[in-house]
């Protein structure tokens, strides 16, 4: 039977350490940085983990906002769209996630540029 991409990614603890990695990646990229000033950190690692652990067929813990909602005023640019997807590739890299999860996170995150971009 083949494993899921949220067990191919870790589980739980695998996609929560890709979570953390994305999120300082976030936060030390000035492209991107500005925009997370006035967040909690753990509020954003933990909304990135349960995001991903949901959306890779985990179980449904994720009770953020969908994307639309979550973007929606922030008018983000297609260079910040890239600079996370840059992010999200180092954080993948970082936590020796291998080839083909790489392009399967990369492909669903992209998927929604049409969700995100100048909301």
């Amino acid at each position: 039977m083949t494993q899921s991409l949220y067990e191919r990614l870790g589980g739980t603890e695998g996609i929560t350490a890709i979570a953390d990695t994305l999120v300082e990646n976030h936060l030390a990229n000035p492209l991107v940085a500005p925009r997370f000033a006035q967040a909690d950190k753990a509020t954003l690692k933990n909304g990135a983990a349960t995001f991903f652990i949901t959306g890779t067929g985990g179980p449904n813990v994720y009770k953020g906002k969908d994307m639309v909602a979550t973007h929606k005023g922030m008018n983000i640019s297609g260079s910040e769209f890239l600079a996370v997807l840059d992010d999200a590739m180092g954080a993948l890299e970082a936590n020796n996630i291998g080839q083909r999860e790489k392009e399967e996170v990369l492909y669903v995150l992209y998927s929604m540029r049409g969700e995100v971009l100048k909301q």
